[in-house]
């Protein structure tokens, strides 16, 4: 047998999970549903250690020894043999959300379940195997032990309390103390027995491993199951005047209808579109770390193809193969199905941002165009028209090439008009001085409000034939547009607008430029042909050359490699399930069957022509049918109640842990961008504000993008992290034995950044020195109003050269001068506690008695010999008494 042992991080509680070995094609995993302690643990690992060996009849070695250590379970899989489980044993932190931890995978293990001597062997296994390894896990996938990543954090941290209403009735007062909990979410009842943590259901269209964890899921307990996603994770520091705000890039990839880029166009039978991936920016500020007492925001869009049957046909070695139109849709039935989903989860109004080219010789992208306006128009006649989806065309190529238009002041009106339709997500109501100084614009937002805030109803849904450059750029343009309204809800900028060539877009397009690439290898095989700066029309000469490579590259992908990553993508999600009998995954000419279900079975229901939503979404909206309270929600939570001072829920002992020796590569082991460090200017006396427009040759950072000294583009953002991933921690969870030691995270690296250096040539070799002297407005920011006279302006010189000079005396001459010739020049006199201060001994001040027994009535105390109270400390308590209860 294998024996799993899993372990809070406080390592105060275990389970144990036992897998029989025995079974050549079947997995036996069973789950005593027991929570054992640290000391219960170690016994039954100890009898389970001497059963064997006597068994066995092995005295000289142990019985029980640990196979491999990890953090997770990714899940089972079984091929043409036995059961594999796969197994996270590297880890590395990307980002951290309210005190819950963003991990990426860094690297898997898989085991082969069945004992050898039961394994019964087939020549295609290993073939399997290496296809399903060729997903590489430890790129860009992600997970969190106490944070749904599935989902949205307004779904997160409003719906989880609406059920809770519910529970009123077992008290006749309930308060919210407590967001912070391992579950998800805590309420405390005043007078009442505890505290209520909730647990939701994940979004499977964007978990990756749910087929994996398919076969255990009903087994075990949930606290095995961990989910992963795959896309995109940053987060980036804005430094306001030392107030840090994390701004945060989480992006979702969908597991349905996945694949690489001609592999996959269009939509599946069931309303699932090609390269669908929900971005979603988080703002919070980090200085209070409670979800119930902090403040919050997050805006979320989605891009993905055109959700039509259409497809390229790639056997031609074109490098734009002709767009071809696969089935005819009369009735708009996979729009219906796609938009029906978005309806459901993220409400109205659902605003299509159409970028595909308009006007062409030859027609080409416009075929997508005319059928995406008729299907629109089709399914907006049965919708109330308060809800009817919005359709926005815009050729960007076209105002890309005219030198009249500028593209991205274009995009930012859209943009406007957008947000203003669906607000954003914050979870505090609006500041007072926004109440008594309030904003036009902000007084336009759409959105619902609520007592608790603002929530997003509807969502911009951005697509082009690839969605991958033009998709990222206009993105990145909502995006500023919405942090602005963020930052303006926070009470962090007087109004809702930020400029270009600011430290905080600076930031915020380099986090954007990260996901673009990120998101652009995983589905086109390169990275961004066309960035920002392309469009603002900033890029320097070199970066053509650059676009050149990247298109090259992505050809070369899309016609060599797709296949197989393709095949490599059904195999891992579960698409194609190996059997025998059945023909080998790599002998199918098509998946195109796989994908699409109703070519190989007839749907025995048939969706309305006209009423093509599902039943119930329509009473609800604006708001999205899945953050509703409702009993279909209902069984989507689970409830369970706590003590109030459970462990479990405690997220100051979960955060901070006190019972660890904290380190610095631990407690600061995420390395990330910082506003003030990588983007303000070095010079003393320049403006902090990250809202400040710098010109280019001011800032910390070339704004042009110049990153030689990381290798270049290609090779320093390879796997979509901004900076070079540092060394990954070490598994410590064991998977055989109790003793899982400490979590040694040696995540945190120094970011490679460096500032341009200004080359000058003067032409000869003759230096020339210019005596400088800044105004006390350039140095302080302020002018000073009294100036030093001259007996302190000398005073101080001679202060200067006396420090000047003091490293070149060795220390007999230093008190032969400070005897005979300095206590005729200046009687410096120390003004620190120290009797004696200079730099080459200090002696401590000495503490005076009463000092003392506090310290050793301190100690005392710490090892349980508390003193008596005396008579003013039961003066001081009775006085507390009486002001408190009396």
């Amino acid at each position: 047998r294998y024996f799993l042992v899993g372990s809070n991080p406080a390592e105060t509680k275990y389970r144990v999970l036992k897998i029989d070995r025995t079974e050549p094609k079947d997995l036996v995993v069973i789950d005593d549903k027991h929570v054992y302690t640290q000391q219960e643990v170690r016994e039954l690992l100890g009898r389970l250690d001497l059963g064997n060996r006597t068994k066995m009849g092995q005295k000289g070695s142990s019985g029980l020894s640990r196979a491999v250590s990890a953090f997770g379970i990714v899940g089972f899989v079984r091929f043409l043999e036995g059961y594999y489980i796969v197994l996270i044993t590297k880890r590395r932190k990307m980002a951290d959300i309210g005190g819950h931890a963003i991990y990426k995978i860094e690297d898997t293990n898989m085991i082969y379940i069945p004992n050898d001597s039961v394994r019964v062997s087939h020549p295609d296994e290993a073939r399997y195997l290496r296809i399903f390894q060729n997903v590489d896990l430890s790129s860009n996938f992600y997970f969190s032990y106490s944070y749904d990543l599935s989902h949205s954090l307004q779904y997160n941290l409003t719906v989880l309390r609406m059920p809770l209403e519910i529970l009123k009735t077992e008290t006749t007062q309930t308060r919210q103390e407590s967001f912070d909990i391992f579950e998800d979410e805590g309420l405390s009842t005043q007078g009442g027995s505890g505290v209520f943590g909730i647990c939701s259901k994940p979004y499977e269209k964007y978990v990756w491993n749910a087929k994996l964890l398919e076969s255990v899921r009903t087994a075990v307990h949930r606290d095995w199951l961990l989910y992963i996603i795959h896309g995109f994770c940053g987060q980036s520091k804005l430094l306001i005047y030392g107030r840090p705000i994390y701004v945060t890039l989480i992006a979702r990839r969908s597991s349905k209808f996945a694949g690489t880029r001609f592999l996959k166009r269009g939509a599946n039978c069931e309303g699932d579109v090609a390269n669908e991936v929900e971005t979603e920016q988080i703002l919070y500020d980090a200085s209070v770390m409670s979800f119930s007492a902090g403040s919050y925001s997050s805006y979320v869009q989605v891009r993905g193809s055109v959700p039509l049957y259409w497809s390229q046909d790639i056997s031609t070695m074109m490098p734009k193969p002709p767009i071809t139109l696969d089935q005819a849709d009369p009735y708009a039935h996979v729009a219906a199905l796609h938009f029906d989903q978005m309806l459901q989860r993220f409400g109205s109004p659902i605003i299509i941002l159409n970028l595909v080219k308009e006007r062409e010789k030859r027609k080409h992208e416009r075929i997508l165009s005319e059928e995406l306006v008729a299907a629109v128009t089709y399914l907006n006649q049965f919708l109330p028209p308060e809800h009817a989806i919005i359709y926005i065309p815009w050729d960007m190529a076209k105002y890309t090439k005219s030198k009249l238009c500028n593209v991205l002041d274009r995009l930012n009106v859209i943009a406007e008009s957008v947000v203003k339709k669906t607000g954003f997500f914050v979870n505090r109501p609006d500041s007072y001085c926004s109440i008594l100084h309030p904003d036009e614009k902000w007084n336009e937002l759409g959105g619902c409000v609520v007592s608790t805030g603002h929530l997003q109803t509807g969502v911009l849904r951005t697509n082009c034939v690839d969605c991958l450059d033009r998709t990222n750029t206009a993105q990145f343009m909502v995006g500023k547009c919405a942090l602005a309204y963020q930052l303006y809800s926070l009470g962090l900028i007087d109004k809702p607008n930020l400029q270009f060539d600011t430290d905080a877009v600076r930031l915020f397009e380099e986090l954007y430029e990260d996901h673009g690439d990120t998101l652009s290898l995983q589905y086109g095989g390169s990275q961004l042909v066309h960035r920002v700066k392309t469009y603002r029309k900033i890029a320097p000469w070199t970066q053509h050359s650059k676009d050149i490579m990247q298109t090259l590259s992505r050809y070369y992908s899309n016609a060599f490699s797709d296949a197989d990553r393709q095949d490599s993508i059904n195999l891992f999600l579960g698409v194609f399930k190996p059997a025998e009998g059945k023909p080998h995954l790599w002998e199918l000419p098509t998946d195109f069957y796989l994908h699409h279900k109703n070519t190989l079975s007839l749907s025995q229901t048939r969706q309305s022509y006209t009423y093509w939503w599902t039943t119930g979404v329509l009473k609800h909206l604006p708001l999205p049918f899945d953050e509703v309270t409702c009993g279909e929600n209902r069984l989507k939570l689970t409830v369970k109640k706590f003590h109030k001072y459970e462990e479990e829920i405690d997220i100051y002992n979960e955060f901070f842990r006190p019972y660890e020796l904290s380190s610095f590569d631990e407690t600061f082991c995420l390395a990330m961008t910082n506003s003030t460090r990588d983007f303000m200017p070095k010079n003393v006396g320049i403006d902090p504000s990250p809202f400040t427009v710098r010109k280019p040759d001011e800032t910390g950072k070339s704004v042009l993008g110049n990153k030689n000294n990381r290798e270049e583009t290609v090779l320093q953002r390879k796997t979509a992290a901004s900076a070079p991933p540092p060394p990954s921690e070490e598994a410590v969870s064991s998977s055989s034995e109790d003793d899982s030691g400490t979590d040694k995270e040696d995540e945190g690296a120094v970011s490679q950044r460096s500032t341009p250096v200004k080359v000058t040539d003067t032409g000869d070799n003759t230096k020339i020195t210019e005596n400088v002297v800044q105004s006390t407005k350039d140095v302080y920011g302020v002018n000073l109003s009294d100036i030093p006279s001259e007996d302190d302006l000398a005073i101080y010189a001679r202060f200067v050269q006396l420090g000047q000079s003091q490293h070149k005396q060795d220390k007999g001459s230093q008190q032969f001068y400070s005897k005979h010739l300095l206590d005729k020049v200046i009687n410096l006199i120390p003004i620190s506690s120290f009797s004696q201060d200079n730099i080459y001994e200090v002696q401590p001040p000495r503490a005076d008695r009463k000092s003392i027994e506090i310290f050793h009535a301190h100690i005392q105390a710490g090892r349980g010999n508390m003193q008596p109270p005396g008579r003013d400390d039961f003066l001081m308590y009775r006085e507390y008494i009486r002001n408190r209860y009396m």
